[in-house]
């Protein structure tokens, strides 16, 4: 399986690995809440990737943020634990290129 490739500028390197490691701590924290159907509370971390993804040249955070926000809205737990596991497989086959823009 090929590695999703993300380019980054060099000036966040030192910032990634925490930010990886709390999404990391989000796929945790959406298992937990979906199991106790905490919709709102899902709402509010699917928004969360969704604005922070792309400020780190996540764009695909963005984008499965929104998607787990708007399923959530809808309540929607077979496509939420979908999204869940689309999110970690991302995040498990993850390649970083740190390069100049």
């Amino acid at each position: 399986m090929s590695k999703n490739k993300v380019y980054i500028d060099p000036d966040l390197e030192f910032l990634i690995p925490q930010f990886l490691e709390n999404r990391e701590e989000d796929i945790q924290r959406l298992k937990k809440l979906l199991q106790e159907s905490e919709f709102d509370q899902i709402i509010i971390i699917g928004h969360s990737l969704k604005g922070s993804g792309g400020g780190y040249g996540f764009d695909y955070l963005t984008e499965i943020g929104s998607k787990i926000e708007k399923n959530a809205e809808a309540k929607n737990k077979e496509e939420i634990k979908n999204l869940i596991s689309e999110l970690k497989n991302y995040l498990d086959n993850i390649e970083i290129i740190y390069e100049d823009q």
